[in-house]
């Protein structure tokens, strides 16, 4: 079933996702949209060219992390060609779905509105990547989920715990699979491609960002909402390696 369009939605605790709003607009440089929901808690991020790619929720419960939207043509037959790879529906709604990996991570199946051309790299990054942070008992079960899910281009590079699936050229958000180090529940984190890691990461502590971590070509933080992400030395533009980066996954150590 063809993806036709893909967005990375940031959840953050309700009481907080003023925070979360604010600094995500200004890091990504776009606007927001209306908000909807029964209690106002979706929002889309609204760029100044190109079609929205990202959007931001208010959650009740838990603190939150990061999903993915899939937009297709028929999301009944989408829905159920997950069910078959062992996706659960968790809440069918009107016209979308949403579900949990075998694992337990959340996603949606949502309509396709004609989205087709990615936003512009903004002050040298872009939000292009959803990181999967999967159990190792969980984590081959769960990239043959994902990868038979997407169709997506599967490529390894040269640490063993990281996959990532490339969709299709246009398409604005991949996913990062990274094998954690030990057994506990599987999360989610949206990722930045950066074409200089210290200069983004200035700018986001600027903004009330905090460093959780540095690697040698990634960085860990947490927005002012408190939620995790990460900047990551590759490409904007393509979201391959970046000069000097020999594989699609940046070549990075182990996130803590």
């Amino acid at each position: 079933m063809s993806i036709r369009w893909t967005y990375a939605f940031v959840d953050r605790p309700a009481d907080r996702v003023g925070a979360a709003r604010d600094f995500w607009t200004a890091v990504t440089g776009t606007g927001l949209s209306e908000f909807r929901g029964a209690r106002d808690e979706f929002v889309t991020l609204l760029p100044s060219d190109g079609d929205a790619c990202v959007k931001v929720q208010g959650v009740g419960a838990g603190a939150g992390g990061a999903h993915l939207d899939f937009s297709v043509e028929d999301v009944g037959a989408f829905v159920a060609s997950a069910r078959d790879l062992g996706a659960v529906p968790v809440a069918e709604h009107a016209g979308w779905c949403v579900l949990r990996s075998p694992a337990g991570l959340s996603f949606c199946a949502v309509p396709w509105h004609g989205e087709a051309v990615r936003p512009a790299v903004v002050d040298g990054s872009r939000l292009d990547q959803v990181c999967l942070d999967i159990p190792p008992s969980a984590y081959d079960a769960e990239c043959a989920f994902w990868a038979g899910l997407t169709g997506w281009e599967p490529l390894t590079g040269s640490l063993p715990e990281f996959r990532v699936l490339r969709p299709p050229p246009g398409l604005p958000v991949r996913i990062l699979l990274q094998r954690l180090r030990d057994e506990r529940p599987a999360t989610a984190h949206p990722d930045l491609a950066c074409a200089d890691v210290a200069a983004v990461l200035a700018r986001h502590e600027v903004l009330g960002a905090a460093v959780v971590a540095h690697g040698p070509r990634w960085t860990v933080l947490r927005d002012p909402a408190g939620g995790p992400y990460c900047l990551t030395r590759r490409d904007p533009e393509t979201g391959g390696p970046a000069p000097g980066v020999s594989d699609e996954t940046g070549s990075r150590t182990r996130r803590p």
